[in-house]
């Protein structure tokens, strides 16, 4: 007889209970929502309670869920550090780490992380690459790096990838500009505002991620060459040449000239933060998951999410 409970459909569960959302938890655990639901479902069915309250203006924990909660936290963070235990036993680590980090989020996300990384191996030596998340997954595909900091999402096919954090959209715009006296922006107020972008092939799946959004709302922006450099970007906005859409991480770059605006979309332009490597590498996968920054324990309190990519047509 099966049991009522596993640590599949708790990690589904912790997951919905932690954002509070089917999309979000959908997005995070790289799954349709329908299976999704249809998974809940079919767990309070075999529990015959109803651990989630649905309704027009959003989801709820039950007295049931809210009690479940934490055991399903506590449980799967007991399986993860086994994981871990035993993973760190079947493999080596190597001399040199080769670490990928990307640059489509401001460097600050990576603070101490190197550091920590040494403490807990001190015979470690960490080398680091910063790059576009395409060339980052390239180079760990030549197995010319050993683990990546990718940005989501990314086409990443035979790779694992867990994604650590996601950073809503906002919107850096010149202190004079007209705009900047709102406290909130949506994309239609930037209609017609000259806005830097960048270039499809930079950033594929994540240009057509954006562009989806933008489609949706029915915003067409009016676009400006993006440049390279975030410190030129900011300052071509500080110069009022155009405004430009950021990860919420940049709002610690302070710039005069600068202002930053939540946008009402932002969640939905979302940029994810994902740990990626070969799915053999669990002691490694276990080391960097330990050393990522800290707030990713804060801004979700349950697992972190993991796929294999499958192979790609």
């Amino acid at each position: 007889m099966r049991s009522r409970l596993d640590s599949h459909s708790l990690a589904l569960f912790a997951a919905v209970a932690e954002s509070l959302s089917f999309r979000q938890a959908a997005e995070t655990l790289h799954m349709s929502q329908p299976p999704l639901s249809r998974a809940i479902r079919e767990l309070e069915e075999r529990l015959a309670l109803r651990l989630f309250e649905r309704d027009t203006r959003g989801v709820a924990l039950t007295p049931a869920g809210r009690e479940l909660l934490p055991r399903a936290r506590r449980i799967l963070r007991l399986l993860r550090e086994a994981e871990e235990a035993l993973a760190a036993l079947a493999a080596p680590e190597p001399a040199v780490l080769r670490l990928g980090l990307t640059n489509a989020v401001e460097p600050g996300w990576f603070e101490g992380m190197v550091a920590r990384i040494c403490a807990a191996r001190p015979a470690l030596a960490v080398r680091t690459v910063s790059a576009a998340s395409p060339k980052l997954v390239r180079l760990l595909r030549a197995q010319r790096l050993d683990a990546a900091f990718v940005a989501l999402p990314t086409e990443s096919a035979g790779l694992a990838v867990q994604e650590l954090d996601r950073q809503p959209m906002v919107v850096a715009l010149c202190s004079s500009h007209r705009l900047a006296r709102k406290r909130g922006l949506r994309l239609g107020d930037l209609q017609g505002e000259p806005l830097f972008w960048f270039e499809r092939a930079r950033q594929p799946a994540f240009f057509d991620h954006c562009q989806a959004v933008f489609t949706r709302h029915g915003y067409a922006p009016a676009t400006v060459r993006e440049p390279l450099d975030h410190h030129v970007l900011l300052g071509e906005v500080a110069a009022g040449r155009a405004l430009a859409l950021l990860p919420r991480s940049f709002i610690s770059l302070k710039r005069a000239g600068v202002s930053y605006r939540a946008l009402r979309e932002g969640d939905e332009l979302a940029v994810g933060i994902g740990l990626a490597l070969a799915p053999e590498q669990a002691a490694l996968q276990a080391l960097l998951l330990r050393c990522a920054r800290p707030q990713r324990t804060r801004a979700s309190a349950g697992p972190p999410r993991q796929k294999t990519s499958p192979p790609r047509a």
